[in-house]
């Protein structure tokens, strides 16, 4: 976890990271170990909270200043203006 933290910090393989990151999350919602008698129920909304954020993470991708856009190159949509010749004549 703290690798897949890091690597999202800095933006250094952001999807991959991200999947890690939301699987660990998710596994530790669903776990079957018991946990010690101190744990407070907050530890599960933590648990839940890290998940939904890594899955965004994933859905979005790398940011504009992350390592990933440095060594392979921002992804921008472009959407091309329409022209006024473009438009189906009735």
């Amino acid at each position: 976890m703290v690798i897949s933290g890091l690597s999202l910090l800095i933006g250094f393989l952001t999807r991959p990271a991200a999947l890690v990151g939301a699987l660990i999350g998710l596994s530790s919602l669903f776990t079957s170990i018991p946990r010690p008698p101190g744990d407070l129920p907050e530890a599960r909304m933590t648990a839940a909270l890290t998940a939904v954020i890594a899955i965004a993470v994933l859905c979005l991708g790398p940011g504009a200043l992350s390592l990933d856009a440095r060594l392979f190159g921002r992804r921008e949509i472009v959407i091309p203006s329409r022209s006024p010749d473009s438009r189906p004549k009735s």
